[in-house]
């Protein structure tokens, strides 16, 4: 064993060994939080229960990985033979990745049947993260290449065959790591809320009137080892490929800037806003939902702006959004803060991270519904806990989307600062900072719908304020509007956001 390795496996039974302490004294929010002994004999004696439960999100988490995916790459594909479609697809994109699950399940349930729904919600859970990260690949290729491909005769068909695919392959599987993980989240999530009688979700939402804290723990845990299995298998892949695929020279930006006339940038423009709400509208329409039920974008307009119910519709979603939004901007940046610090610290000691990997995929994977009480007890009720669940859910897609841009920086630039004398973080900051820039940005574009989607899952859970308790609140009333406005407002919000980030990625780019 290697002395990486060694430190890696040292650390990592200190962690444990304080948590079984910890856990057996209750040192840790009175109890709730149980030892790893307790979790394992609370697993053992439930085994039997556990084994259909976990088929079955496995099964529903690995169709929607594949279905998710395969559509995620033919967009990306897609938008990078004709930019213009991803201009006018961006509405469509950000709607998808920061739709609350919380909202749609029902109305999922309702429009599709059988396994529809969690498969559904599965495959929207990876496409964004997946998309994201093959659109970046598919960019970030040697100039160089190109130019031999055109000598021979070769068209832009050629250059995706021979040259986008090939070096994208790297920025896929990083891509996968998180979709992983956001698989089995989807298909959970989407058990909560199906009626489904097998699944995680399912079972977890069963234990949680049983007060015992080591069986929603152990259901949270056996969610981990599942996303963990895919991550590392997707990490293994991306490892071999990576190391065999450094190009030798630092490609330009991801986000190149919009080209074509004026008149046609805001003729995009406008038809990118408006795509999103056709969408809505011929979904609703081809699956025959009651209007009372799935409103349409008219029906959410009438909800806020015609009496009796406009004046104050309009008053609670404003006072709800007013707290929302600017925990978002904070929890946003801290995600983004503690992403940038691990891929940093495991670029230049990668023991220490692979240490702590396995806490981030607890955080990433744990249904919050396990994890909140222990959350509440350390931090409260107040924003402490927001900020922290929104972390829990926004670094890890960031930090991998860092380490993957700082693993693909060519050692041979490495070598020339090394050569006069820049050793660990100088050599960082003058050679993989810069060259990881379109990474930084691409992960600022995952984080900001993700944050959003944290701070209301805290609200919807812990602090009972803001959107997310306005659409729990909405949901106990059927207030199917309220419902539906909630989750138009979310994603304006995040499209916002989402183009304030491409906004500044464009800056520093000229720069």
């Amino acid at each position: 064993m290697g002395t990486g390795r060694r430190a890696t496996a040292l650390t990592l039974i200190g962690i444990v060994a304080l948590w079984e302490i910890a856990g057996d004294l209750d040192l840790v929010a009175s109890g709730a939080l149980p030892s790893p002994s307790e979790i394992l004999v609370a697993f053992w004696r439930d085994k039997a229960d556990y084994w259909p439960h976990i088929l079955a999100t496995v099964r529903t988490a690995a169709i929607g990985f594949v279905i998710g995916n395969a559509v995620a790459i033919l967009a990306a594909i897609l938008f990078v033979r004709v930019p213009a479609s991803e201009r006018l697809a961006r509405g469509i994109n950000i709607a998808i990745f920061a739709l609350p699950p919380i909202a749609i399940v029902p109305v999922l349930v309702i429009a599709l049947p059988g396994e529809g729904a969690r498969l559904a919600l599965a495959a929207l859970a990876v496409y964004f993260p997946t998309m994201t990260a093959m659109t970046v690949g598919l960019r970030e290729i040697d100039p160089r290449v190109v130019d031999v491909v055109r000598a021979y005769g070769g068209g832009d068909g050629a250059v995706m065959r021979w040259v986008r695919l090939r070096s994208s392959l790297p920025a896929l599987l990083g891509g996968l790591r998180v979709a992983a993980p956001n698989a089995v989240l989807g298909a959970i999530l989407a058990e909560f809320g199906s009626g489904s009688r097998y699944g995680l979700g399912a079972y977890l939402l069963g234990s949680l009137g049983r007060a015992d804290p080591a069986r929603l723990w152990g259901i949270g845990l056996a969610a981990t080892a599942i996303a963990g299995l895919g991550y590392a298998l997707a990490a293994l892949a991306a490892k071999r490929v990576t190391d065999a695929s450094r190009a030798v020279t630092i490609a330009s930006g991801a986000m190149p800037p919009a080209k074509g006339r004026g008149q046609q940038r805001i003729a995009i423009a406008v038809a990118s806003f408006l795509l999103p709400f056709v969408v809505w509208w011929l979904l609703l329409w081809l699956g025959g939902l009651s209007p009372i039920i799935a409103k349409t974008p008219l029906g959410v307009f009438e909800y806020l702006f015609l009496p009796p119910t406009g004046a104050s519709a309009r008053e609670r979603l404003l006072a709800a959004l007013v707290e929302t939004l600017p925990i978002t901007v904070l929890g946003m940046a801290a995600g983004l803060a503690v992403a940038f610090l691990l891929a940093v610290l495991g670029a230049v000691r990668p023991g220490i991270v692979r240490a702590l990997l396995p806490i981030a995929l607890v955080t990433q994977t744990m249904p919050l519904v396990a994890l909140t009480p222990l959350l509440v007890l350390i931090f409260g009720r107040g924003i402490a806990v927001t900020v922290a669940i929104t972390v829990s859910v926004t670094f890890f897609p960031a930090y991998v989307t860092l380490a993957q841009g700082l693993a693909m920086v060519p050692r041979a630039a490495f070598d020339l600062v090394g050569a006069y004398g820049a050793r660990g973080w100088t050599a960082m900051r003058l050679v993989a900072l810069p060259a990881s820039l379109p990474w930084l940005f691409a992960a600022a574009r995952l984080a900001v719908p993700r944050a959003l989607l944290g701070v209301m899952i805290a609200e919807w859970l812990a602090t009972g304020r803001g959107l997310g308790n306005l659409l729990n609140q909405s949901r106990g009333y059927l207030d199917y509007g309220m419902i539906w406005s909630v989750a138009l407002v979310s994603v304006l919000v995040s499209v916002a956001l989402y183009q304030a980030a491409v906004m500044l990625e464009r800056v520093a780019t000229r720069r």
